[in-house]
């Protein structure tokens, strides 16, 4: 977390501004030029909805504000995200701001709603946070349910911590979403997450439709100036600029002496299982009934990448088959987040002395890296105590190279 205190501030935005002169310098003059011939009208691809007033109050008024990024690599890497708080510093410049960065490589929804509470909310009350998880959402498969049911969980479970907190979703770009879009299509995730910004009234920014049309346009192309989803300097612009103006657009209204702060409504769910409760529990709370053991400081011994919080951490270790424990839980949903690397195996798994079920833990990318990952076992479980039984199984994947289960966290949405 980065706070930056008014006497301190210039100093740091001094700082970050002179990455994103850089990051400017390194895209060149055709910024300016794209931006200034797209010109795109505001309303097209930002939804405004409910708008910032909340935080803004907060800002001008308190004079301190909590600003919290929830997502993957794109939010994680350096880029957008140090524009956007140095633009907010530029904004207020009496305001005391700390910046919290909760993105994570390689995660999603699903395990940003369980991950929420120790990642964003145990920071202190936060007043504006952006979110965004399509293309990992995407590119990890999630199926529609889990999108909108992760996606709603989030919200909801911040609006539970500030009932008026401001929220941003925001839509980045990959080639499969430029495919859908040229084909006249909206791609799924982002039909999913707009489901749930429409129903909670949550702004949006759509960089994934902006850089489609801008590319149709011909203001620069994919391979030579975006280059990647995790975008080249010029693409982390392009997005810094976009979100700029639907700030600068959204805190244009003049915040009066009597404007007050206002919670929002709560609609109804709009999936009961939502996974608006996420919580995630140590691993020493299991039964380990055999073939487990907990390894206090874990790290690889291969040369497999690792993600942080993934290694030199406690990690629940099995590395044969047949290892068993047990877990007595109450909760809607429960999961494993394991690290599934070059030896990761599969496991079996029942509760309530149901019916074994198998999953395979080997990833498309677990040759190279001890992927964090994050499995829901169960999402539609009954309001009653449950048991879960967890055992590593004789079968493998092909590719991997042994029968491994490490797990990060037990995961549950509570009741």
């Amino acid at each position: 977390m980065i706070r930056v205190k008014p006497d301190l501030k210039y100093n740091f935005l001094r700082t970050v501004l002179s990455i994103t002169l850089i990051i400017t310098f390194l895209a060149g003059s055709s910024i300016l030029h794209a931006q200034e011939t797209a010109n795109p009208s505001p309303g097209f691809y930002h939804q405004i909805r409910s708008g910032l007033l909340n935080c803004k109050i907060r800002f001008e008024k308190e004079k301190f504000g909590r600003v919290a990024f929830l997502g993957g690599s794109i939010t994680y890497n350096p880029g957008w995200r140090d524009s956007i708080c140095a633009y907010l510093v530029r904004r207020f410049p009496r305001t005391q701001f700390e910046f919290i960065n909760a993105g994570i490589p390689s995660m999603g929804s699903t395990p940003a709603a369980f991950r929420l509470e120790r990642d964003v909310l145990s920071k202190g009350r936060v007043d504006l946070l952006f979110e965004e998880a399509a293309v990992n959402d995407a590119s990890n498969a999630r199926s529609s349910t889990e999108q909108i049911r992760a996606m709603e969980g989030i919200i909801r479970h911040l609006r539970y911590s500030n009932p008026g907190m401001n929220i941003i979703m925001m839509y980045f770009v990959d080639p499969d979403k430029i495919k859908d879009y040229e084909m006249g299509l909206t791609p799924s995730v982002i039909k999913n997450h707009e489901k749930v910004a429409r129903d909670y009234d949550i702004p949006t920014i759509n960089l994934a439709l902006e850089v489609t049309e801008r590319i149709r346009k011909g203001e620069f192309n994919w391979e030579d100036d975006f280059r990647d989803l995790h975008p080249s300097p010029f693409g982390q612009s392009i997005y810094a600029r976009s979100m700029i103006r639907f700030l600068d657009d959204t805190f244009s209204a003049k915040v009066n002496d009597d404007d007050m702060f206002t919670n929002f409504a709560m609609p109804d769910k709009m999936d009961e299982y939502c996974y608006d409760r996420g919580e995630l529990i140590d691993i020493s709370k299991p039964e380990l009934v055999n073939g487990w053991n907990i390894n206090p400081t874990w790290t690889p011994e291969d040369e497999a990448g690792v993600r942080s919080n993934y290694h030199h951490v406690p990690m629940l270790v099995s590395n044969q088959p047949g290892s068993l424990l047990r877990f007595k839980f109450k909760a809607k949903a429960i999961g494993i987040a394991v690290a599934a690397g070059p030896d990761a195996g599969m496991i079996e798994y029942r509760i309530d002395v149901g019916d074994w079920q198998h999953l395979n833990l080997f990833t498309p990318w677990s040759m190279h890296l001890h992927l964090p990952w994050y499995y829901t076992l169960s999402a539609e479980l009954a309001e009653k105590e449950h048991v879960l039984e967890l055992r590593t199984s004789k079968m493998k994947d092909e590719r991997s190279k042994g029968y491994s289960c490490r797990i990060r966290y037990i995961f549950i949405n509570e009741n």
